[in-house]
């Protein structure tokens, strides 16, 4: 989609330094894609531990030993 945006000079340099992108376009599709990675696994991270049928750690173990 084409849009535009007014990005402040300095933070669309280091975005380019930081993701190491050779075009704004890339920079600016890394970062978003970044950002929208960042907060799916916080929203998977709030779920963490609250499923009481998942077999622990300790028990994978034990079953890969059996094996």
């Amino acid at each position: 989609m084409k849009t535009t945006v007014d990005i402040p000079e300095n933070e669309l340099r280091d975005a380019m330094r930081f993701t190491r992108a050779k075009t704004k376009r890339e920079a600016i599709v890394s970062a978003i894609a970044d950002f929208n990675r960042r907060r799916r696994m916080a929203e998977l991270a709030k779920h963490a531990g609250t499923c009481e049928e998942l077999i622990t750690a300790e028990e994978l173990q034990i079953q890969r030993r059996k094996r």
